[in-house]
Formats: C-alpha cells, structure tokens, sequence
C-alpha cells in the first residue's frame, strides 16, 4: 500500500495525530544516605508535585490534556443529547448518598469560583466508560443504540451493563495484576514463581472478581496467606514476591511490611523507616515519616517474623531446579536487633532492647490479639485500617479519573488525610478534596468494599461526565479540582484490542502456562483471544513487539506509563499487526472491517469507519475530505489508507 498516494486525506486525518509527550529527565537529589530508595534509582516516586515543578518536571494531567483536546478537531458537530438529557445528574440529586462525589466536587468548584466543563457527549461517554470498566471499545451497533436511546437513565443502565460484563473481568484482572505484580519471576532476587505460579495468581484474581469477593478479603487473603503449593493456591505468591534474598530473615521481614504498607495502605515511605528515622529524610515528604523511627519499622515488620518460605520440588516430574513454593508460620519466630549485613543497615538493640515485639506504626501501636497468627493480626490491623479504604479508593479513583484524589497514589501521608484533624501549620492536607476522599472510603465500607460498587459511584458521578474540552481560559492549578476531563493515553492491551476488535481480525496470543523440563516435553500453552486476558507482561509471546513500545512495565521495577513515545508512532504506522488489518478484500475467509463495507457508498463506508474505530461519526469536513480521496485513484487502497489513518489518530488512541 503506498501511503503517500493520499497527502491530502493524511495531511488532515493524520494531523497532529502521534503525539511525542515532553519527556524530562529525573531530578538530582542527594542525601547523605546512599542506600535509602528516595536516594536511589526510584527517587522520582519519591518526589511531590511541588519538587516535580521546582525541578522543571511537568507533572501535569491538564497541560496533556490541553494538547490533546487541540489535537481532536471539531468533534462539537457529532454531539447528540436526547430529549430531556441524557445523564443521571437529574437522578443523583434526589439522594445525598447518591450524590456524594458531585456535593463535594461541585461544591468545591463554586465556592472557588470555578466554572465547570460542560457534560460530554454521549458518543464520548460511551467510549469512555467502556475504556475505563472493561478495557474495550464499544461496538458500532451499541454507540448506534446508545446514543438514539431517549431513556434518561441510560448512562447510569449502560455501566450497570459494563459493570457485569466478562470483559470487566479481563480489564480488572489486569489492573490488580499490575498492583499485585503477578509475574513469572522476580529478577532482583532471582525469585521463581514459574509460569505455574504467575496461572495460579492470575486465576484467584479472576475468580475473586467474578465471584464478587469484597476488597478487604483479598488483602487478608493476600497477607495471610499459608499453605504448601504455589502452582495451585494462587493467593500465596504474593508474599513469594516478596522474598529478599543476600542478607538475614529480617530483610525478608521487612519487604513483606514494605510492600504490605505500599499495596494496601498506598504508604511507599514506610520502605524509609525500615532502614532509618524518618527525620532528617522525610522531613519534606510526609509528615507522619518525619515523625516516625526505624523502632516503628521494626514493630510491623515484626507481624511477619513468624513466616518461612520453603521451596518443594514438583513431584509429578521431579527436578531439583523447578519447584513451587510454601508459606509456614514458624510460631517460635521473632524480630531480633542481630544484624550487621544484608540489604538494609545494621540491626542493632536499642538500650536493652533486642527483640522487638509486633506492634501496628498506623495508630496506636496495637499488636496481635492472644494466640493470633502474627500475620493473621498484620491482616487483621490493615485491612480495619481506615486508611486502607482510603487507598483503595484513590488507586480506583485515579483509574477512573486519572488523576488521583492523593497523587501519587503510593504517597499517602497518615498524618495528613482527616478533613476534621488537619495537621498543624505549615503542613496542609494532602488530599485535593480530603472531606470527598472520607466520605467516599466510608461508603466503601458501608457497601462492603465491594469495587463495583465504588466504580458504578464514580462512573455515574456527573463529574465523571464532564467533557475534557473547556470552553474558556484554563487554569492548571484547576486540575485537582477534576472540573473537566483529563484525558490518557490506553494501555498498551486497550491499544491491541480496540485494533483486534475494531478491524474484525482477532490477534490471539499464546502464552506458555508451565516450566519445561530440561531435555523433557515441550511446555503446555493456553492461547486467549485478548491482549487484556494474558496474565503477565512476560507471558505475551510475539505479542510483545507491539505492545512494548506502549510502556505495560514489567511489574517488577519498572511501572506501567501512560505518556508518549516516537516509537509508539512508528508502530501504529508500520507495525504488521496494523498493517495487516487494514487490508480490504485480501484476507481469505475473514469478514474484515474493510471487506464488509467496501462495496457500500462513500458515505456508508467513512460512516461506517469512523463509527467503528473512533466510536463516533465524522464531522463534515472529515466526511468530505474522506469522500474526496476515496473518488480518486484506487478506491479500495484509498479505503485502506483512510483505515490507517484512523488507527493513528489520536483519538483512537487516547482515551477521553
């Protein structure tokens, strides 16, 4: 296909389509502290949004948002509003309870003057709340239903819909995939979960999602995890991932309270204290940190003392290097002050102390109830915790919302999240919106944690349904205040499978699900039809030359990234799995995209195209523009170069 025959239909199509985001490089910071992680390779995390901006770092959600909206065109011209209004705000208003995330938002918005963003449209809202609950695209025909549906409750029917859909599985599974960081092994410390274990942790977090099991029961499950067979109890490979190895049992002690307090608690600088006070470190960061000692993290990691990991040789084909793991409780364990090597600081008694005894840093430095498991009780402590609410809220809230009500979400700061005991000057809360923040982790609670729940509240909420477009001068320092939709860039899998979907050619992708034995049969594989159903990034086979260049990390220490890149561009232009899709009448047996409305007319074809891929109708100059190449020259290959230039369009892939 010779994509230059069309300089004209690209020119205008294509324009302004990849979009290169600003990249900046990490910060200098020192410290006297070399081995402490704020000083390290992952000091960035570490920084606030007031050093990000004092260093040149641009942090924000609103400026892509600007660039990106500049970037849409007049889409104004393909918004529909039925009869009456489409959306639930009418509903809400009848309910406080209901109305919890618009009382707060709105409220703070006029109080300080702030004009909100208009309610988008319903082409908008459709794509995007099928992007954000189920990781997919909506169908032409639902957008065509959708969007002539006169019901004024449709919005809030369509997300019950997506809410109970399979593919709410897949995207979900997918996220606390991520959280939990599922994979086959960890190469820091040369930790083997195998393709088993990797299976056997994706299929409890499918299960526990299919079968409704509220929050906090996965995290107790997830702490407290004990039994003798990683391939086939998947809750037990969390706490495998946790394995430190090159020092003491302490260093093991102490990952498993650092990753506990970060995961659940969104408390990345609790992984501070373990290695020294947090004053003289902390002091700018978090308040509670700055008032906390390395007694405080030896007192949590203390809760996991008692735990031993034991490796068992697979007995069905035995071999002394592949083995599934165990979790134990040694009961006689403690946390001794006896080290002088390892990965963190010497561990030395403190006065006359040389054990420490388990106590709770969150509160009242509680401990384990009589005869109570020791990390039965950590369990216990965290998920009652207020603020593991509070976190699981705000990691759900900036899914959905993309910037998130505490940001970054793993910087939560104890000290400085109660609306009704703000912390003394000059700190100042930490929570955009601290009284909304509360409320909405209390509903959590009261709705049993259950995470449809909390989404359907979000996804309802009308400031969930507010346009990323603003008519007007924007402010960047509104962005906290989410009075308009901040837009992002989808997921590497979102990417593959809106283009999969969209083009009607499936792109499965086989995953290897066991350890082969040297010198013994081939390994078993399970093909899935969907990026957004493979288990792990590592597990994607020839998959992973499109989906790499969009930043899916590797859950180990490199994070998922939602920014931009040149070879992101290069691979929607040139990469086969595009290129194949965008043929017409070639594709033997397959009912293409193309193949189905080529023979349709001009305007059926462009509609039908931008319908499918860009879940909305062309404006008319897009229409005419398309209707111009297509009576010139070839029009089966102007078809197909009108497809391609869907596919780099931003708004295929960017999600707003």
């Amino acid at each position: 296909m010779k994509r230059s025959a069309y300089p004209a239909l690209l020119g205008i199509l294509f324009s302004g389509a990849t979009l290169v985001l600003g990249q900046t490089q990490d910060a200098e910071v020192t410290g006297d502290h070399a081995e402490c992680v704020f000083f390290g390779a992952k000091r960035a995390q570490f920084m606030t949004e007031t050093m990000r901006a004092a260093r040149g770092a641009r942090a924000s959600f609103s400026q892509e948002t600007e660039e990106i909206v500049g970037r849409l065109g007049g889409l104004r011209e393909t918004q529909q509003f039925v009869p009456g209004g489409s959306r639930t705000y009418a509903n809400q208003k009848g309910s406080d309870a209901n109305n919890l995330i618009d009382r707060h938002i709105f409220g703070v918005l006029q109080a300080k003057g702030v004009q909100p963003a208009a309610r988008t449209s319903d082409y908008e809202f459709i794509r995007r709340a099928s992007l954000d609950l189920t990781g997919r695209v909506p169908k032409p025909e639902r957008v065509t239903a959708f969007v002539s549906d006169s019901d004024p409750d449709k919005r809030a029917k369509y997300v019950d819909e997506l809410l109970a859909s399979p593919e709410w599985v897949d995207k979900w599974a997918m996220f606390f995939g991520d959280l939990f960081k599922n994979t086959d092994q960890i190469r820091a410390t040369g930790t083997l979960r195998r393709a088993e274990g990797r299976e056997a942790f994706y299929s409890w977090i499918v299960k526990s999602l299919q079968d409704g099991k509220p929050y906090n029961k996965m995290a107790f499950e997830l702490i407290a995890a004990e039994g003798a067979n990683s391939w086939t109890q998947g809750e037990l490979n969390w706490q495998i991932g946790n394995r430190t190895t090159g020092g003491p049992a302490q260093d093991n002690f102490d990952q498993m309270a650092s990753s506990t307090a970060e995961t659940f608690l969104g408390n990345a600088h609790f992984n501070c204290i373990v290695c020294h006070n947090g004053r003289g470190h902390l002091d700018t960061l978090s308040l509670w940190g700055k008032n906390s000692s390395r007694m405080h993290g030896y007192g949590f990691a203390a809760f996991f003392s008692q735990t031993n990991m034991v490796q068992q040789d697979r007995a069905a084909r035995p071999d002394p290097n592949i083995y599934y793991w165990g979790l134990t409780t040694v009961r006689t364990g403690t946390y001794a002050l006896n080290t002088t090597t390892g990965n963190r600081p010497p561990r030395q008694p403190v006065g006359s102390t040389r054990v420490v005894a388990p106590a709770y840093p969150f509160g009242d430095g509680a401990g384990p109830n009589a005869g109570e498991p020791l990390r039965t009780a950590a369990a216990r402590l965290v998920t009652t915790d207020f603020n593991f609410s509070r976190a699981a809220v705000n990691y759900i809230w900036k899914e959905l919302m993309v910037r998130g009500l505490v940001e970054p979400v793993n910087q939560m700061d104890p000290e400085r999240l109660d609306p009704d005991n703000p912390p003394p000057a000059p700190w100042t809360l930490q929570p955009s919106n601290a009284a909304l923040l509360r409320d909405l982790a209390q509903d959590f609670i009261d709705n049993g944690y259950n995470l449809k729940s909390l989404m359907r509240r979000i996804a309802t909420s009308d400031a969930y349904q507010l346009s990323a477009r603003y008519d007007g001068q924007w402010d960047p320092t509104w962005e906290s205040l989410h009075a308009r939709r901040l837009v992002k860039r989808l997921w590497a899998e979102e990417v593959y499978d809106a283009i999969a979907q969209t083009s009607n050619m499936p792109g499965p992708v086989v995953m290897t699900t066991s350890t082969r034995v040297p010198n013994g049969p081939v390994a078993d594989t399970r093909t899935v039809q969907w990026a957004m159903q493979t288990t792990s990034p590592a597990s994607r086979g020839g998959a992973a030359a499109f989906l790499n260049p969009f930043y899916p990390g590797d859950r180990e220490d490199t994070e998922r990234r939602r920014d931009g890149s040149d070879q992101q561009a290069l691979t929607l232009m040139n990469n086969a799995f595009v290129m194949n899709r965008t043929r017409s009448a070639t594709v033997a047996g397959q009912d293409t995209l193309l193949k189905k409305h080529i023979n349709k007319t001009d305007r059926e074809l462009i509609d039908n195209l931008y319908l499918t891929v860009l879940s909305r109708l062309p404006n008319e100059s897009e229409r005419a523009t398309a209707a111009g190449a297509l009576t010139s020259g070839n029009r089966s290959q102007a078809a197909e170069n009108l497809l391609w230039s869907l596919y780099n369009k931003v708004d295929f892939f960017f999600n707003y």
